[in-house]
């Protein structure tokens, strides 16, 4: 397993980049193929090439994951793979190769593999638009879903996430001298702040509903009235209801100062996996795991899509490790045979079990 992901790792796969998710396409099929046989087929889209194996028969289970990750090239030159003090470190580790190595080599402890499909997407980390339909298409024909994103802390299972998206509220001013005639200028700075205030306002932290400003941008020089800004909004929530409102709020935004003007942009695109989804695929995991921990987490992933479209599914089956998108990102070696062990008993449980 560690030679399966030092293998991925060491081919850099940042997200939009279509050259190296090409190549890093190629591996993780390559690995796939290696190690349970058949043919791994490359789907290229605008999103980059997506990587999809199926084990032949009736399907009854889909193996979800992505290559892609948000580190950019040369980010292997500074943080190379390297294994010690019983960790594996370097850029994408545990978001997600990790889950993808375990994955495989759980598969390949079976002897049957039929009704087993993995598929391995380009663009999770950048909302996964050219993946969805796909996603979405193979998770109905399987009828039950494992997600091989990292595990929850503490090594346990993600059977809830919030639903997740983001806004940019773009702002018209007008231009003037601010020193000469501020007066004839329209601030969009000042209309900025406004709508920030009220953009805050709209969580719901009792509800589990987030709405967060990160990022903000206006103004040319320190002497002339803002003609634009732009402010960029993280929102996550935990139910439909709430997806509905911030969305309406946000379709409703108005200008505070006389004369800007306000266009947004923006979705809650992920929408929110409740547990429910989960209940029937955790119950297997503790048969085969007793003492395995439910978690709900704030982060989204592509489970969220086959949820929401009504298939039971089940995610963090993936590395017990941290440091997601971070420096100091790992993965626990001596998880790692453990993990597999339990995708492999899922989808044997699943194989075997009346349809979900």
């Amino acid at each position: 397993m560690l030679a399966d992901l030092r293998t991925l790792v060491e081919i850099e796969s940042p997200s939009r980049d279509l050259d190296a998710l090409a190549a890093s396409a190629e591996a993780v099929a390559t690995v796939i193929e290696n190690r349970l046989g058949g043919q791994a087929v490359l789907i290229v889209n605008e999103g980059g090439t997506h990587v999809h194996w199926a084990g032949g028969g009736e399907t009854r289970v889909l193996i979800l994951g992505h290559h892609d990750t948000v580190f950019p090239l040369g980010t292997l030159a500074r943080r190379p793979f390297t294994v010690a003090d019983g960790r594996a470190t370097g850029p994408g580790v545990f978001d997600m190769l990790g889950g993808l190595v375990q994955a495989v080599h759980g598969l390949a402890a079976l002897d049957d593999r039929s009704g087993v499909e993995i598929l391995v997407t380009a663009d999770e980390e950048v909302g996964s638009f050219s993946s969805r339909a796909l996603i979405e298409e193979r998770a109905r024909t399987c009828g039950a879903v494992l997600v091989f994103e990292g595990a929850a802390d503490g090594g346990g299972l993600k059977t809830a996430r919030k639903g997740c998206g983001a806004f940019q509220v773009s702002i018209a001013g007008r231009a003037s001298h601010a020193g000469l005639e501020p007066e004839a200028g329209v601030n969009a700075l000042v209309e900025a702040a406004h709508q920030v205030l009220d953009i805050a306002a709209l969580s719901r932290p009792e509800l589990g509903t987030t709405v967060t400003p990160t990022v903000a941008s206006a103004g040319t020089l320190e002497n002339v009235v803002p003609a634009e800004a732009t402010v960029v909004v993280d929102v996550r929530v935990e139910s439909a209801e709430e997806k509905e409102r911030v969305e309406a709020a946000f379709a409703g935004l108005a200008p505070r100062v006389d004369g800007a003007r306000i266009t947004v942009e923006g979705s809650i695109g992920r929408p929110p996996m409740p547990a429910s989804a989960a209940a029937e695929l955790f119950f297997l995991a503790q048969q085969l795991q007793p003492g395995i921990e439910a978690k709900a987490v704030g982060g989204g992933s592509d489970g969220n899509f086959t949820a929401a479209v009504g298939v039971p599914t089940l995610d963090g089956l993936g590395a017990v490790g941290g440091g997601a998108h971070a420096d100091h990102e790992y993965v626990v070696i001596d998880a790692m045979a453990e993990r597999a062990h339990l995708a492999a008993g899922l989808v044997k449980a699943i194989q075997h079990a009346p349809r979900l």
